[in-house]
């Protein structure tokens, strides 16, 4: 009988071979070297890219709600802070409580009980 040389290149049995997928393939690493993955590389390492932004994306919104959360809490309290020290203010600033801070202070000052005059000047 003659031996026949067969081209492993071509032979089916090879691809069928390769077309089988057992876990171990899986963990060991052979299924990466195979030419349908070796093929689809390209796209693979995008889906990685896009999975890698979508997840720094997501963070970075986090981030931001959190960050806004707090600056809304700040705002409201500033709100609060201002809405109290006008209204101090306003109290403060009455004719009546001047007096008393002036007689308590011991300034000197009196109350002026006249109205103001109202100067005229004429251009003749």
């Amino acid at each position: 009988m003659a031996r026949e040389k067969k081209n492993i290149e071509f032979d089916p049995s090879i691809e069928e071979k390769e077309k089988s997928l057992s876990f171990r393939d899986l963990l060991d690493g052979n299924v990466l070297t195979r030419k349908s993955v070796l093929k689809q590389s390209r796209f693979i390492l995008l889906l990685v890219l896009i999975a890698f932004f979508s997840i720094a994306n997501r963070n970075h919104a986090e981030k931001t709600v959190i960050q806004l959360n707090r600056l809304q809490s700040d705002v409201k309290e500033m709100r609060a802070k201002s809405i109290s020290i006008s209204a101090d203010l306003v109290r403060i600033s009455r004719q009546s409580e001047v007096v008393r801070l002036v007689n308590r202070y011991n300034l000197g000052l009196e109350e002026n009980l006249e109205p103001p005059n109202q100067l005229i000047y004429n251009e003749e």
